[in-house]
């Protein structure tokens, strides 16, 4: 599964995903990219599932239209993120297109 990690995603948690293909948007190029256009962008360069700490993102996009699972972090301090990585890497690795998850 090819996944992008917005700005605000904890980058350690890559480590719970090594079976998938993780790119962060600062690697992609896309660090200044608001999220309608980061999520058209995601979407036209074939990732299936965007990682982001934006928890109003369902509030501001029209996300029923889009192509690409959205998991969002609600809990991005890595270190208490990490107590539950191993469980919010595989719901990641189980969504499917347009699933949207707030984990």
């Amino acid at each position: 599964m090819k996944i992008l990690f917005d700005q605000g995603t904890p980058a350690p948690l890559r480590r719970f995903l090594q079976t998938h293909e993780v790119i962060t948007a600062s690697e992609q190029g896309w660090g200044d990219i608001s999220n309608g256009d980061l999520i058209a962008a995601a979407e036209q360069m074939g990732f299936e599932v965007l990682v982001t700490t934006d928890r109003n993102l369902q509030y501001q996009q029209n996300l029923k239209e889009r192509n690409i699972a959205i998991a969002v972090i609600l809990q991005s301090a890595w270190p208490i993120l990490e107590k539950r990585a191993a469980e919010v890497s595989n719901a990641i690795a189980a969504l499917m297109p347009i699933d949207f998850l707030e984990i």
